[in-house]
């Protein structure tokens, strides 16, 4: 019942959606915009053919090969900036600068280095997703009560030591709040991303349903597609907040 109660709000919600976006497309005759009945049937084509799940398994491949990367170089680059102060003050008003500046700004950079393959949108993805990454690592560095750390000092704990079993623990809360946060904006920026002359993708399936014939019934169909992955993919990282190594800092 208690599973019940959570679930039928938002679902009366999205009917509730559904069902006006229904109406105002017939009422207003629109012979541009889909209906819902339109859009599913657009979406059981894309099933059909099979290009659906190329497009999805396309962007996926992407997503995950520029978010694998981010957190290479994020994880190890916050805990460094998180310990030593020098490093800190001397690479944090870069990032501070780099963070703010969205990432389909650089496209053209993207596109000069790269080319117009796969590498482009990787590396794309790769810049929204490392600097959030980057900020939340060293910031939950900083928020690691320094009695734990001169403990560990006074018994003469080694320096890798230190790391593995103090530091790493402590921050992996943190760690993966901003992973969370960079799936998000990786998968946010993936449709950008696909417009670099890519022929598969999600962002690719939209902008060439748009070109070709004005399928806009797949343009909305990919829209909510994207969507529904973003959430499943939220909530997988939300799943790794409930271990046992990540939940012990939120039960303080």
């Amino acid at each position: 019942m208690e599973r019940l109660n959570k679930i039928w709000p938002p679902l009366a919600v999205l009917v509730a959606i559904v069902a006006i976006w229904w109406y105002v497309v017939v009422a207003t005759e629109s012979l541009i915009f889909p209906t819902p009945a339109q859009v599913v049937s657009g979406t059981m084509e894309l099933v059909e053919d099979g290009s659906l799940w190329e497009h999805i398994g396309a962007s996926l491949m992407r997503v995950g090969m520029g978010f694998s990367l981010a957190i290479l170089v994020a994880v190890p680059m916050g805990l460094w900036m998180g310990r030593v102060d020098g490093a800190f003050r001397t690479l944090n008003p870069v990032f501070q600068i780099l963070r703010p500046i969205s990432p389909i700004a650089w496209i053209p950079v993207a596109i000069l280095w790269f080319g117009v393959g796969n590498a482009s949108p990787v590396f794309l993805i790769f810049i929204a997703a490392v600097f959030p990454m980057i900020v939340q690592t060293a910031a939950g560095v900083h928020t690691i009560e320094k009695r734990y750390l001169r403990a560990a000092e006074n018994f003469g704990v080694s320096r890798s030591k230190l790391f593995r079993q103090v530091i790493v623990p402590a921050v992996l809360p943190e760690i993966i709040v901003g992973m969370r946060i960079s799936l998000g904006v990786a998968w946010l920026v993936v449709v950008a991303a696909e417009m670099i002359a890519l022929r598969s993708g999600l962002g690719y399936l939209i902008i060439d349903s748009r070109n070709a014939g004005n399928r806009y019934d797949l343009v909305i169909a990919g829209m909510i597609i994207i969507g529904l992955i973003g959430l499943a993919l939220d909530g997988i990282m939300r799943l790794l907040e409930k271990l046992k190594v990540v939940r012990w800092r939120y039960g303080r």
